[in-house]
């Protein structure tokens, strides 16, 4: 017997809040890089402005996979993406330039933070319009 899950069905992970990596809700949100980042209650928005460095990856991970941020390079070194190296990270799939930087990912401790801090976000990331 053989599973196949779709990619449509292996992207549906939830989008998880930055701050408690429990389930959002879109009642509670603040304004981040041009759209808004969604949080599981009202205190987590307070402690996310507070230090948002501390949660920007993760932040950053959310605008992807809500759709209001979308992959326009390789993460790692800025150049065209190749759908032909990617990784899903936490539901969302990366695409990199080459085998190098698809190793790295791969071997990274914590993918998220390697592939959505601030400096890989502006690399390879755009907040749609």
């Amino acid at each position: 017997m053989t599973l196949t899950i779709s990619a449509a069905e292996e992207k549906k992970a939830e989008p998880q809040c930055p701050v408690s990596g429990k389930a959002i809700s879109k009642d509670h949100s603040v304004s981040y890089k041009g759209a808004e980042v969604y949080f599981c209650c009202p205190k987590c928005p307070k402690a996310f402005e507070m230090d948002t460095k501390k949660y920007a990856a993760k932040a950053n991970h959310q605008l992807v996979q809500t759709d209001q941020a979308k992959q326009v390079k390789c993460p790692i070194t800025g150049r065209p993406d190749r759908e032909d190296k990617a990784v899903t990270v936490n539901g969302v799939e990366v695409n990199f330039c080459c085998g190098n930087c698809l190793k790295a990912a791969n071997e990274a401790d914590d993918k998220v933070v390697m592939l959505f801090n601030d400096k890989a976000f502006e690399k390879g990331f755009k907040v749609t319009e």
